[in-house]
């Protein structure tokens, strides 16, 4: 991280001193930037000229002394705030009193980090994501003390790297790792009930949303000893909110050194750092398929219907199925069990489809079974899913789908991070497609598939679960009926 950081500054035109502690660190440092930069010159990214002007504003330092006349000093040092608190205040002896001080903190309290110092109104969080040269977003964060003028000059410096800046107050997780919480814990609460196992579950959010990665993937690429830290660290600095509460699944697996592709061993074996991805289950040979009815109360239920029609099925079009009928509800937010319950409808016979997002939007079809369904029902609507050739995944019986619940969970804490006033709805979808490389930012997410939409589908899970999980924020009321991704505040 702080090789990254000395990079671009150095690359911007600023001279760049590097100090480490531990010995010969910052001149290895030196080394593998300045390789880097031989790497860029091939490519044709950079020129013999600039790579030589880098390179010489690119120094060692022997010691902190040798940081005393900086303008701006940003450390990269372990995540321990005794660690950074004694760091700033060894630094606040040596430079200038005009020197801004920025931690690159991901977790900790910009407002703790800077107590105690004689000047904490120049202590700033300047939040970097790896790797840095590559991921062109950065947290400028205030502390509780913070003049704004610092953050202000830190933004402007962001941008002159070659960076964008966005700003945010001082609480858990700021804004990347807070609005990140939705992802991954969501998926390891899905699976912590049996609806569906790993691969599934990636695949899912891959093809109906566009994510690059499933879930798993991305906690294998990142490291459970890394994400897990960070869903536990958000958990306790609000005071165990309950929908950022962590999995134990990822507390056994971090226990056991089952981290990712780093051990070999994730959510996924490894074999020479490729994933092995269990093949996903056949599509069933149906000799003869059933007629089908579809629920007067199916979201996207015209479309749902076209959709039977293409694919060649016989649509019963009576307010009751038949007694032969696969009856089809597509609910959001509840389960089929519930919705065969209310419906009258034969459970041995309901299957549920997700339509949250509609079908030509996607890259697979998500069924879901009941406890009850019976097996040639459940092989029945697979087979006439998939007869177009797109891809059919079926799940256990879940309010909300896959996609609905981690959707939803996205679009709520993002809402709930606009309540908070953390950051402006602009700087949030920002930072959310720029950090975590989203295919849409969160409130655009929710205004894509409809924010009533999303709202039915927390207060059902709601219903279902008897959760404050699902509690949706009441940015996410008021600002439902008009849209969510408006850029101005709120006056």
């Amino acid at each position: 991280m702080g090789r990254g950081i000395a990079q671009i500054a150095a690359q911007a035109g600023s001279v760049v001193r590097i100090y480490d502690t531990q010995p010969g660190a910052a001149e290895r440092a030196v080394q593998e930037v300045g390789a880097q930069w031989d790497r860029m010159r091939e490519k044709g990214r950079m020129d013999e000229a600039a790579v030589q002007a880098a390179r010489q504003r690119l120094q060692v330092a022997s010691s902190l002394q040798d940081l005393a006349d900086c303008d701006l000093v940003v450390e990269a040092v372990v995540e321990r705030l005794d660690v950074k608190k004694a760091l700033f205040a060894a630094l606040e002896a040596i430079v200038s009193p005009q020197a801004v001080l920025a931690t690159n903190t991901s977790s900790l309290s910009v407002t703790a980090i800077a107590a105690g110092l004689e000047r904490p109104q120049r202590v700033a969080g300047y939040h970097f994501f790896n790797p840095v040269p590559l991921m062109k977003v950065v947290e400028v964060i205030a502390g509780l003390k913070t003049d704004p003028a610092v953050c202000e000059g830190l933004s402007a410096y962001a941008r002159q790297m070659g960076h964008t800046p966005v700003q945010a107050q001082d609480t858990p997780g700021f804004i990347v790792n807070h609005a990140g919480r939705g992802y991954n814990t969501e998926a390891l609460r899905i699976v912590s009930e049996g609806v569906a196992d790993f691969a599934t579950i990636d695949r899912i959010l891959r093809d109906q949303v566009g994510f690059k990665l499933g879930p798993f993937e991305l906690m294998d690429l990142t490291g459970l000893d890394v994400s897990h830290p960070v869903m536990e660290s958000v958990y306790r600095q609000y005071y165990e909110e309950p929908r950022y509460r962590p999995s134990a699944i990822a507390a056994q697996r971090v226990a056991g050194g089952v981290l990712g592709r780093k051990t070999g061993d994730g959510f996924y074996p490894y074999v020479e750092g490729k994933a092995q991805v269990p093949a996903e289950p056949p599509v069933p040979q149906v000799a003869e398929l059933p007629p089908v009815w579809v629920s007067t109360r199916a979201a996207r239920r015209s479309e749902l219907i076209q959709l039977l029609k293409e694919l060649g099925a016989t649509v019963e079009t009576g307010q009751s199925p038949s007694m032969q009928a696969l009856c089809l509800v597509a609910p959001l937010g509840f389960d089929v069990t519930t919705v065969a319950v209310v419906e009258r409808l034969d459970p041995a016979r309901t299957i549920g489809i997700d339509l949250l997002i509609e079908d030509a939007a996607t890259r697979r079809r998500v069924l879901a079974t009941n406890p009850a369904t019976r097996s040639d029902m459940r092989d029945a609507a697979h087979a006439l899913f998939a007869r177009d050739g797109k891809p059919v995944s079926v799940i256990r019986d879940s309010g909300g789908f896959v996609t609905q619940r981690v959707v939803a969970t996205i679009v709520n804490i993002a809402a709930d991070i606009c309540q908070q006033r953390i950051c402006t709805p602009q700087d949030l979808e920002t930072a959310v497609t720029l950090g975590l490389a989203y295919p849409l930012g969160p409130l655009a997410m929710g205004d894509r598939w409809g924010p009533t939409n999303i709202l039915e589908v927390l207060f059902n899970l709601g219903t279902v679960y008897g959760d404050p999980r699902y509690r949706p924020s009441p940015w996410l009321r008021r600002r439902g009926a008009i849209g969510l991704s408006l850029m101005q505040p709120e006056a």
